[in-house]
């Protein structure tokens, strides 16, 4: 019995027709592939733009931070200085101005800043001259008044008083003080400084300022 065996498949050739379709295939794999790598390039430089744009954003947030950390410390170490300041002025006794400056201060403390007031006595010294005269006195009267104007607390100096001692009254041998003015004019004496009046330097000078020079201060307890 012999061997039944298939016929051999015919092979196939190339014709000229499969070798154009065959090159058109491969011309659009390489198109596609152009197009393909062509993307891929630009998303990557795109990406890589992205990447550098989030390092240069986290780099100025750090710098964010740290800067926010530098002025918190700032702002706390500030705050401190201010509490301790605070704290100093509160147990320091109060500052002590004349009449004059105290008057000046409750008028203008809510309605000028500190440069301002230093400005407007300054221009008007005419209008304030014993103000004048007292605030620009020197550095210390400078500090001073700012420390009063700015905290609104202070002492209110008291007026240094006088009595008139006149000698040789009306023939009395004894010096005698002036115990009584009537309508600006000495109207009696005594000898004794517990009837005598006791007048500021303004007051006297009203009377006659004649009679400053016989003016002597009241000592304190007196």
């Amino acid at each position: 019995m012999t061997k039944f065996e298939l016929p051999e498949k015919p092979k196939k050739t190339n014709t000229s027709e499969d070798f154009n379709n065959l090159r058109k295939a491969v011309d659009e794999l390489d198109k596609f592939d152009y197009t393909w790598k062509t993307y891929a390039n630009k998303a990557d430089r795109r990406i890589n733009a992205a990447n550098k744009y989030i390092e240069e954003l986290e780099r100025e947030n750090q710098s964010l931070k740290a800067d926010y950390n530098n002025q918190a410390e700032s702002i706390l170490l500030m705050l401190e200085e201010i509490s301790t300041l605070k704290s100093q002025l509160q147990q320091q006794a109060l500052p002590v101005v004349p009449e004059c400056v105290a008057e000046f201060i409750e008028s203008y403390k809510d309605r000028r800043t500190i440069y301002g007031v230093f400005d407007k006595i300054s221009k008007n010294r005419k209008t304030y001259p014993k103000l004048y005269e007292w605030v620009f006195e020197d550095e210390n009267s400078q500090a001073t008044f700012a420390l009063a104007f700015i905290t609104g607390k202070y002492e209110v100096e008291k007026p240094q008083l006088f009595y008139i001692e006149l000698p040789n009254v009306y023939g009395l041998k004894n010096k005698v003080l002036v115990s009584k003015v009537e309508n600006g004019t000495i109207a009696e004496f005594s000898n004794r400084k517990n009837y005598a009046l006791k007048f500021t330097e303004q007051e006297i000078k009203s009377i006659d300022e004649r009679y400053w020079q016989f003016a002597v201060p009241v000592e304190d307890g007196e």
